[in-house]
């Protein structure tokens, strides 16, 4: 089974509705033990990372989340809870993520050109790095396959766990992997057939990246 973690935030039901639809089974839940005894743990995740990280913690979620990765769990953070991986958020503040991808997350403004737009919105080529094997999440889709982002910030100084890319401007980080830990800054629940396949890998096993 597959836990979808409800800490208050995020596409839940239509992120279940996905994973039904590719045929796995998955529960919406913000109860510990369910989430111990799960195969595999999703983090979603919309709007302000300190409030997101904030309703984690408190009951406690964020450190069965950490308990569970580290003993090997396989985990998947979505858009925000990606950027929950990282280990600090510079958004509004400096605040602590989880600690379990080390970057990060910085405004895309900084980086981008000025005339584009903030917050990014839209579908964008996925771009693998060519100085290392595509990453097991991404075996049922193709380089410069399309996906849909909705995003202000990214993670950033996290090079060597980057597993895939986008431009928008300049490549920004698309998804990162580390071990069984993985996180995708774009939507794959409304990324058509190439974010089902997504997730298709992600149900079936993807080991370690």
């Amino acid at each position: 089974m597959i836990a979808i973690i409800d800490y208050g935030v995020g596409n839940l039901f239509s992120l279940r509705s996905s994973l039904r639809a590719i045929g796995a089974q998955a529960e919406v839940t913000g109860d510990a033990a369910v989430l111990e005894k799960a195969d595999k743990l999703i983090l979603p995740g919309v709007g302000a990372f300190a409030d997101a990280a904030a309703l984690l913690r408190r009951n406690g979620l964020d450190q069965v989340v950490i308990s569970q990765a580290r003993a090997g769990k396989p985990l998947l953070g979505i858009c925000l809870g990606m950027q929950l991986l990282f280990d600090r958020s510079l958004e509004y503040g400096e605040h602590a993520g989880l600690g379990l991808i080390p970057g990060t997350v910085e405004p895309i403004r900084e980086v981008i050109p000025a005339g584009y737009k903030v917050p990014h919105i839209g579908w964008n080529a996925l771009h693998f790095p060519k100085d290392k094997p595509i990453s097991p999440l991404f075996r049922y889709i193709r380089e410069g396959d399309c996906v849909y982002f909705v995003h202000s910030y990214y993670g950033a100084h996290c090079q060597a766990d980057t597993i895939a890319t986008a431009e928008y401007g300049p490549e920004l980080t698309a998804a990162v992997g580390r071990d069984n830990v993985l996180g995708v800054q774009f939507h794959p629940e409304k990324s058509g057939s190439v974010g089902l396949n997504i997730l298709r890998a992600f149900c079936e096993g993807v080991g370690t990246c």
